[in-house]
């Protein structure tokens, strides 16, 4: 399987089959939902348009996540809303770990890093 990248898309070759292609949105989408499944991560944050967006009512599930695919490795960069009263290292590893797991599952990239920069904290 020989793995090349096109602009904001992963092609993925295979022999006598097709082609399959995922844009980086799909990569981006797979991040922010594991991110949002492990218990302390309140929600994504995203910069101000984002937010601006959501508050007329348009919401983007890769809000607070970026994406970059080289030589058929992965970086993500995520921005996310911590609950107040968990651990925030300990957290942002089990996000680490959980993201890169989804990547590498769903589309057979290699996920080299997974940044995360928390962006606030909510209090109930």
């Amino acid at each position: 399987m020989e793995k090349e990248t096109v602009k904001n898309e992963v092609v993925l070759a295979e022999q006598n089959v097709g082609v399959v292609q995922i844009a980086d949105d799909v990569v981006a989408m797979i991040a922010s939902l594991a991110a949002t499944e492990v218990e302390g991560v309140s929600a994504m944050a995203g910069n101000i348009t984002n937010e601006l967006m959501g508050k007329v009512g348009v919401k983007k599930l890769t809000k607070g996540v970026r994406v970059m695919v080289q030589d058929g490795k992965v970086r993500v960069d995520l921005a996310v809303t911590m609950e107040y009263g968990y651990n925030i290292p300990a957290t942002c590893k089990q996000v680490q770990a959980k993201v890169k797991a989804a990547i590498e599952n769903m589309t057979g990239l290699a996920c080299s890093d997974v940044n995360i920069r928390i962006a606030g904290v909510r209090v109930r």
